[in-house]
Parts: structure tokens; C-alpha cells; sequence
């Protein structure tokens, strides 16, 4: 008995031994697999839909075995690394499952981006380009009307335009600051800063581009204000002078020119625009609009300082224009105010 007994104590010892020896190993069996990476081959034959449950369930079991799924590595039939694409709803809420995050291999190339073409809008083209050619067009009828001008009526127009700075309280008193006058063929025939006498309080610099230094008394190219205005009135004397709102230069000048040789721009009625009540009172408009509408081109810009020069071009190309309807005009009012003249005598 003693013997049989001791025989089963043995036996049930050297089991619990073997027992323990198993639990170690499998312990030490998942620790490894923990820090193993852990390759799962997807054929080529499955359909991406296939794939995606293959890897799911791969995944599943690795979380259910302890092991970290992020170690499960996809490969083809080759041995290559899977590129696989992230589910792009869920990209979209901002939510990753873990399956999602086992999915992108560390060294998986990023795939590009598809350039977007935008094309331009043809209604757009066609308008722009329809734009173009009236642009063309007039430029190509002013050429040739030009070419109709004798040199010796061209010789009898010249374009005035003035840049002003502000003097006395809060500088809303205007004063001459620089003068640009030019020729038909715009030819520079007088452009020069102007001393001014009096204390600036507003060089308004951003306007008319007038700085401290061009005006001051030292400055030997900016001419004194008398002898400016006698050389102006030289160069106006028998000649039709075309100008923008030239009665705002005219003040600052303190000159005066014949109604009847004055050209202004402003107030030509075709280049007003009607407002008031049924449209019946005419408002002025703004030079650089005028020469935009009529001749397509660009002056004044947006952030940059205005230039008598530019503007005295501008205001003759933009006569040049229509020359010949407002002359026509002029004609015929000058006719009818004679003929009631003759009537009333």
C-alpha cells in the first residue's frame, strides 16, 4: 500500500511539474509573438473586398491570440509589401479603427495627388474676346481718322493736367504742385514741379505723388510759381486746350482760358452720367473709368500715385475718341446760337 501510495504522489508531482513547465513556454511563446512581426500573404486571385475581410479577420485573431495587430504585415504572393488604402469615410469623420491604423505600412510610398484642370469658362473666353476686338476695332478707327488730321490742326490742341497739395487748415486749400502739359502725338512740351510759398499741410502723396522735396524752394528743377504761370499761359495762348474738371486746375493756375478753346472731358454730356429724379441732372465721371469704357486701357492704378503725364495722355487719346462728333456738335450749337442772334436783331 505505502509503496502504491508512494508511487501516485510521484506521479501527480512530476505532472504539476510538467504543467508548469507548459505555462511558462506558452507565457514565453506570447511575449515573443508580441514583439513579432507577424506576415500574412494575400492572393492575388481575391477581389478587394475579399482582401479587406482577409485582413480584418487577421487582425481580429491577433487581438483575440494577445498579440499586437499593428505587428500583422500584409504581403503578396511575391513577398511585397501591400499598399493599403484607408476607407475614405471614415478618413473623412476623423475616426480610426484599429484596423485602419494596422493598414498603413511604415514605408509605403504616399501616393500622389491628381492634378484638378480647371478650364476656363467659354462664355467667359468668348465675352473677353468680344472685349478685345471692339477694343481693336476703335483703336484701329482712330488710327485711321488720325491719319485724316493735317499737321497744323494737330498743332492746335494741347492737353493740360495739374497736381495739387493741401495748404491751410487741415490742407483742404489746394496749391500748384507740379504741371504736365502735352501735344497731340502726346509730346512732352511742359512737365515740372512748382515751388510752393506757402506751409503744406497735406502733400496727399499717395494721390498726387508729390513729395516734401520736389517742391521746396532749394529744389532748382521745381520752378517758381510766377514764372510758371507765365510760361503756361504762353504755351495755351491760340491753342484748344483739352483738360478733366480743368476748372479745378484753372484755380490753382489762377488762369483763365476762352470757353470756346476748352476741350474738358468732364463735361463733355455723351460722358456724363444721368441721375435724379427721371435722370434729368448730369454728374461727372472719374477719368480713369472714361478711359477704361471708351478706350481699354489703364491709368490711375489701384495703390499707385497718380501722374499728371499719364493723365494729360489719357485725357487727349480719350478726345481723340470722339473728335469728330463733338466738334460736329459744337458747330451746330455755334449755328443755332447765331441764327437767334439774327432773329432777335
Amino acid at each position: 500500500m505505502r509503496t502504491r501510495k508512494r508511487r501516485k504522489e510521484i506521479s501527480n508531482k512530476r505532472k504539476r511539474e510538467e504543467g508548469d513547465a507548459d505555462i511558462n513556454t506558452t507565457k514565453n511563446w506570447e511575449v515573443v509573438q508580441k514583439d513579432t512581426v507577424h506576415t500574412e500573404t494575400i492572393p492575388a486571385t481575391l477581389s478587394t473586398k475579399d482582401a479587406r475581410k482577409m485582413r480584418k479577420e487577421a487582425r481580429r485573431k491577433a487581438r483575440k491570440e494577445g498579440r499586437d495587430e499593428n505587428m500583422v504585415k500584409f504581403v503578396d504572393e511575391d513577398g511585397n509589401a501591400l499598399v493599403i488604402n484607408e476607407d475614405k469615410k471614415k478618413e473623412k469623420n476623423g475616426k480610426r479603427t484599429g484596423d485602419e491604423e494596422g493598414e498603413a505600412l511604415e514605408n509605403e510610398p504616399v501616393p500622389k495627388k491628381r492634378k484638378t484642370k480647371h478650364f476656363p469658362n467659354i462664355n467667359k473666353l468668348l465675352a473677353e474676346a468680344g472685349e478685345a476686338k471692339k477694343v481693336q476695332d476703335e483703336k484701329e478707327k482712330r488710327e485711321a481718322y488720325d491719319k485724316s488730321v493735317s499737321d497744323e490742326v494737330k498743332a492746335s490742341y494741347i492737353a493740360l493736367d495739374c497736381e495739387m497739395v493741401g495748404i491751410g487748415a487741415q490742407g483742404k486749400q489746394s496749391a500748384l504742385a507740379r504741371v504736365s502739359i502735352t501735344g497731340w502725338n502726346d509730346e512732352l512740351i511742359l512737365d515740372t514741379f512748382v515751388q510752393v510759398p506757402d506751409r503744406v499741410t497735406d502733400f496727399r502723396t499717395h494721390v498726387s505723388g508729390v513729395r516734401a522735396r520736389d517742391i521746396r524752394s532749394t529744389n532748382e528743377s521745381a520752378m517758381e510759381l510766377h514764372a510758371c504761370r507765365k510760361k503756361v499761359g504762353d504755351i495755351l495762348k491760340n491753342k484748344i486746350l483739352v483738360g478733366h474738371s480743368l476748372k479745378n486746375d484753372f484755380a490753382a493756375l489762377m488762369l483763365d482760358h476762352p470757353k470756346s478753346q476748352i476741350r474738358d472731358t468732364a463735361k463733355y454730356k455723351p460722358f456724363m452720367r444721368a441721375s435724379g429724379r427721371n435722370g434729368g441732372k448730369l454728374r461727372q465721371r472719374k477719368l480713369r473709368d472714361l478711359v477704361m469704357e471708351n478706350l481699354g486701357l489703364t491709368i490711375q492704378k489701384e495703390g499707385e500715385a497718380h501722374t499728371s503725364v499719364e493723365d494729360a495722355h489719357a485725357t487727349m487719346e480719350l478726345y481723340k475718341a470722339v473728335r469728330e462728333k463733338w466738334e460736329k456738335d459744337l458747330q451746330k450749337k455755334e449755328a443755332t446760337t447765331l441764327k437767334r442772334g439774327g432773329r432777335m436783331g
